[in-house]
C-alpha cells in the first residue's frame, strides 16, 4: 500500500431509537453506535464555507478516497472519526466503477461548528 493511502477513519454506525411504543424513529442512538475501524485511505481537506446570519457557522468538508479495487461498509446515515473530529457523511458515498467493480470510493465529510 503507497504512503498516500495512510490515514485511518473510524466509522459510526447508531441504530434507530425505538419510542416508549415500541416503534422504531428515525432519530438515531449516537451513543450506542457501533464502532469500525477503516485502515490505509486517504484522508484531504475539500473545502470550507462560512455563514453569517443571526449566528455565524462554519461548515468544513473533507474528502475520504480509498485504494484501488477496496470497496467501504458506509452509508449517508453513518458518522466518521477522523483526527479527533466527529464529522457527517454529506450525501450518497461514491461508488466508481470499472468493468462492473468498484474501482474506488469516495465519501465527502462535513463537520458544522457554530
Amino acid at each position: 500500500m503507497s504512503n498516500m493511502y495512510s490515514d485511518s477513519v473510524t466509522r459510526l454506525r447508531a441504530p434507530l431509537v425505538t419510542d416508549r411504543y415500541g416503534n422504531q424513529t428515525t432519530d438515531r442512538d449516537w451513543p450506542n453506535a457501533v464502532q469500525t475501524q477503516f485502515r490505509g485511505v486517504n484522508v484531504q481537506p475539500d473545502n470550507s464555507v462560512e455563514s453569517v446570519g443571526e449566528r455565524t457557522s462554519v461548515t468544513t468538508a473533507w474528502r475520504l478516497v480509498g485504494p484501488k479495487g477496496r470497496d467501504f461498509d458506509v452509508l449517508r446515515t453513518d458518522r466518521l472519526v477522523y483526527d479527533g473530529m466527529t464529522l457527517e457523511v454529506d450525501g450518497e458515498v461514491a461508488r466508481y466503477r470499472y468493468a462492473g467493480r468498484v474501482h474506488h470510493v469516495e465519501i465527502r465529510m462535513v463537520r458544522v461548528s457554530g
